[in-house]
């Protein structure tokens, strides 16, 4: 099913943001509006905001390698429970239309995303954080919500501040049959994924800098660190930023 957004309704993308990923989040959403040719509200999920709000109040768990591990998934709230929106998180660079990907949505199911078979290879990952392991690790990182479908009603600021880890990362309110799946492409992860030479259907449409980008001094070269400072440039020639 192809659903399109208008200038009265645009795609609401809610990008998890951290205070020390500031100005990755400024590059990840330059690069969704710069692709896209539809209308995109882009909206930074601050835990400091959400909490003074009321509408987020867990405790800090020590396996939280980000302030969005868990505020992720107030997105069908946050979106009224109404159409689709999406969640991904903030060290994404696209290089291409969101368009392509928001054409991929079918309404049978109640989420959609990459199904990634990845397991860390480090401990650590971005400034020393302790890398995590656990069943469909990176499944939550980009994910398309169905937020009017009945089983994401379940996700309120109340269960997103009281249940596990494994409840919310591994979709355990959903049946397998509700999880629908997109292309690796939308969700290339850096240092895992692999570009066929040969095959153009392999070159990402969203990077993934999932173990550290190049905002982070540790990893001013990993892979595809060149489009990512290219990205850099452009936001801050767009948006006046702070260089990092």
């Amino acid at each position: 099913m192809t659903i399109s957004a208008n200038a009265e309704t645009p795609f609401k993308v809610f990008v998890g943001y951290d205070t020390r990923e500031d100005v990755a989040f400024e590059v990840c959403r330059h690069s969704l509006l710069k692709h896209s040719s539809v209308p995109v509200e882009v909206i930074p999920l601050k835990q400091s905001e959400l909490r003074a709000a009321g509408l987020y109040k867990r405790e800090r768990d020590p396996t939280e390698s980000t302030e969005f591990s868990f505020t992720r998934f107030l997105t069908p709230y946050l979106a009224g429970y109404q159409g689709w929106a999406m969640f991904v998180d903030c060290d994404f660079l696209y290089t291409a239309d969101i368009k392509g990907l928001i054409d991929l949505i079918d309404d049978q199911y109640a989420v959609m995303c990459v199904h990634h078979d990845y397991s860390p290879k480090d401990a650590l990952k971005m400034d020393g954080v302790v890398q995590t392991a656990y069943p469909r690790k990176n499944w939550s990182s980009m994910v398309l919500y169905n937020c009017g479908h009945p089983k994401n009603r379940v996700l309120t600021p109340e269960l997103v501040s009281s249940q596990t880890g494994a409840f919310l990362h591994r979709f355990m309110w959903l049946d397998d049959s509700d999880i629908g799946a997109v292309p690796f492409v939308w969700n290339f992860l850096v240092g895992h994924n692999k570009v066929d030479d040969g095959d153009p259907d392999t070159f990402p449409k969203a990077i993934h800098y999932t173990l550290g980008g190049p905002w982070f001094r540790d990893y001013k070269d990993c892979d595809f660190a060149d489009l990512w400072v290219k990205g850099l440039e452009e936001a801050q020639k767009a948006n006046n930023l702070i260089t990092v």
